[in-house]
């Protein structure tokens, strides 16, 4: 039998962000919240765009250091750096 080489149009994509996980986190934490429908979806986007940027400039820390690894320390660096910029 020969092998598929195209991916059938109607395969069922399966959601990437956890909903059922965020919306018993938030149930939990703050009971007496009540949400709009899309308000999980929000949440998790905002969590992928905080580890980006914080990504960006652990990078950009490493190479001010002329290091190939990333290190803790560059992490720490960069929150410290985003964490400034948002309250300020």
């Amino acid at each position: 039998m020969a092998l598929r080489t195209t991916i059938s149009q109607r395969k069922r994509i399966k959601r990437k962000a956890p909903r059922g996980f965020l919306k018993r986190i938030f149930k939990r934490r703050k009971p007496h919240l009540r949400l709009e429908r899309s308000c999980d979806l929000l949440v998790h986007l905002n969590c992928l765009l905080f580890i980006r940027r914080l990504a960006e400039e652990s990078r950009t820390n490493a190479c001010k250091n002329k290091c190939g690894i990333i290190k803790d320390q560059h992490v720490l660096a960069a929150a410290k750096v985003i964490l400034k910029k948002s309250r300020g």
